[in-house]
């Protein structure tokens, strides 16, 4: 994992932890959380300069959908913030 990939998982991660603290009342569930995500990331965080561009916000929302929906079919090994970084940056990061 390149370290541009690894500052995007860190921030997947941080994005999930925040996200869990500000639905605490409900442990973390919110039907719409991509949208919530995909305005974090682009909005309050460093994802915009990692990837060199700043994402349309439903753009990203819809890649975090994909992104899941993928993830639980594939069952892969590694993480879900791995497997989400590195689609992101290939699908967004500019060179």
């Amino acid at each position: 994992m390149d370290d541009r990939t690894a500052r995007v998982r860190g921030l997947l991660h941080e994005a999930a932890e925040t996200h869990h603290t500000v639905y605490r009342m409900t442990d973390g569930v919110d039907p719409d959380w991509a949208s919530w995500y995909s305005d974090w990331l682009v909005n309050l965080s460093e994802l915009p300069d990692l990837l060199g561009t700043k994402p349309v916000r439903s753009e990203l929302t819809y890649a975090l959908v994909k992104l899941d929906k993928e993830y639980t079919e594939l069952s892969p090994a590694e993480p879900w913030e791995d497997y989400h970084a590195s689609q992101l940056v290939g699908h967004f990061g500019s060179s």
